[in-house]
C-alpha cells in the first residue's frame, strides 16, 4: 500500500491461531474513554501460553483518527487497534497494521485525499511526494482528510486540489505544517468551519 507493508488484523488472528494462542483480554480504560465525543481506548493482552503473563498493548480511536467510512464506530476500531498491538508484540511482528494507521478502513479503500492529489514525482534530493507529505502530516497531527481538502482548495485558490499547481500544494503544504505545529487549536477551529458549511448547505 502506497509502496509500504502492513498486516491486517485478520492476518494477525490467523498468525495467533496457528501459534496455538491460549487467550486475549480486552477490556476499555475508562479512565481514558468520553462516549460524548466518541473517544475510546482500550487495553488488550494477548497470552501466548498458560504460563506467561501476557503482552499487552493500547489502542484508541475518536473521530478525528478514523477514516470518515467507518465514523460510529470508534469503539470497536479501538478495540481492534489494542488488539493488534497486543499481538504484534506477543509474536515479534515489527510491521504497523493497517488498522492502526488511522486513515484507511482496509487496504482496498485509501483515504480520498491519498488519490485525488495529483500524483508527484519523487523530488531529486529523495524528499517524499508532495501527497505522501499531506498524508504524514494529517496522520501526525490526526487531522480530518476531507476538511483539509477543502482547506487546501481554497488556499490554493481552486475549486478543487486536483487543479492546484505544484508549488500551490507545496506552499499549502509548509503552510499547514507551521499552522500544526505553532496552532493547532486554531487549525481545528479552521477545519471545523468547512464541516459547519458543509452542514449549512445540506440543510
Amino acid at each position: 500500500m502506497d509502496g509500504r507493508w502492513y498486516v491486517t488484523h485478520s492476518g494477525l488472528l490467523r498468525l495467533a491461531e496457528r501459534r496455538r494462542c491460549c487467550g486475549i483480554r480486552v477490556e476499555a480504560e475508562q479512565r481514558f474513554c468520553d462516549p460524548t465525543t466518541a473517544h475510546w481506548v482500550f487495553k488488550a493482552i494477548v497470552y501466548r501460553s498458560a504460563a506467561t503473563k501476557g503482552f499487552a498493548g493500547y489502542g484508541d480511536a475518536d473521530p478525528s483518527n478514523v477514516s470518515s467510512l467507518i465514523r460510529g464506530a470508534e469503539m470497536r476500531m479501538a478495540e481492534t487497534r489494542a488488539v493488534n498491538r497486543a499481538l504484534r508484540k506477543a509474536y515479534g511482528i515489527g510491521l504497523c497494521s493497517v488498522e492502526e494507521i488511522g486513515s484507511l478502513p482496509a487496504r482496498s479503500q485509501p483515504e480520498p485525499n491519498v488519490r485525488k492529489l495529483p500524483p508527484q514525482p519523487v523530488n531529486g534530493n529523495g524528499e517524499p511526494k508532495l501527497r505522501d507529505q499531506l498524508c504524514l502530516l494529517i496522520r501526525q497531527h490526526r487531522l480530518d482528510a476531507s476538511l483539509v481538502k477543502q482547506y487546501a482548495a481554497e488556499f490554493c485558490a481552486a475549486q478543487d486540489i486536483r487543479q492546484a499547481s505544484r508549488e500551490q500544494i507545496q506552499s499549502f503544504i509548509t503552510h499547514l505544517a507551521e499552522l500544526a505545529a505553532k496552532d493547532r487549536d486554531g487549525l481545528l477551529c479552521k477545519l471545523n468551519s468547512y464541516g459547519q458549511k458543509r452542514e449549512d448547505g445540506a440543510a
